[in-house]
């Protein structure tokens, strides 16, 4: 299945949090979207891994996703070894995604930045021919994608890009708020976490808002790139 852009997330509610306007606003533009979790989130504060697997698949609705895989790797403590390379060079040779989107370089949660390595590594590798990976016992092509955009994500970053995602704000914290076992709910009784309070979604708001206001939009998602991107003409720009 070939799809214009992959976005992946060490953790489900990793891409809602942190690009999922971005998301929509392409494919509003007629772009296919699928999404990969590396993990189940099972080491998660609240909630269970059957919890966030149903919450996903519902951000992924309220996203528009083609697709929501997970490559099931283990929570805290995936590497980035041959083994997961591989594994992720074999879905990256399936969905031959012409973008990935993944996590920040560096962040709170280790796994963010071990994810963006591991990511980033194995897209390298998946375009070398010498790498052999097989589907459904066929030797797959080799691919590799135009471009990796790491999303900003706990930790301040200086953005290299800002997509305007204004009129998908709502939407955007619609798919947030699918996952009920990890965000603010009164009702609930699980022990709470940073991203768990009222507060939390105020500081989220009011990041895209701050980003928007650099690039002169209601709001904004943040990204790093891994190198400098071109544009035809300088109007492309804002």
């Amino acid at each position: 299945m070939k799809i214009d852009i992959l976005a992946i997330g060490a953790h489900p509610d990793d891409v809602e949090l942190s690009c999922s306007g971005t998301l929509m606003r392409h494919i509003s533009f007629g772009k296919t979207v699928g999404m990969l979790d590396l993990t189940r989130g099972e080491l998660g504060t609240r909630g269970n891994a059957e919890q966030r697997r149903k919450e996903a698949a519902e951000g992924a609705r309220i996203i528009g996703a083609r697709f929501r895989d997970n490559m099931e790797f283990k929570d805290g403590f995936f590497e980035n070894n041959p083994e997961h390379q591989l594994r992720l060079i074999a879905r990256f040779r399936k969905y031959c995604p012409d973008i990935i989107l993944c996590n920040a370089t560096n962040d709170r949660h280790p796994d963010h930045g071990r994810a963006a390595k591991l990511v980033s590594e194995a897209a390298f590798y998946s375009g070398l021919r010498k790498v052999v990976t097989e589907e459904e016992g066929k030797e797959q092509a080799p691919w590799r994608p135009k471009a990796i955009y790491h999303y900003v994500q706990d930790r301040h970053m200086k953005p290299d890009l800002l997509i305007d995602i204004s009129p998908w704000m709502n939407q955007k914290i619609e798919s947030i708020k699918a996952y009920t076992s990890q965000f603010f709910n009164p009702g609930s009784t699980e022990p709470e976490t940073p991203i768990s309070t009222s507060q939390f979604m105020e500081f989220l708001i009011a990041r895209n808002r701050h980003h928007g206001r650099d690039i002169g939009v209601d709001f904004a998602e943040a990204f790093t790139v891994e190198r400098c991107p071109g544009v035809n003409n300088l109007f492309d720009l804002r």
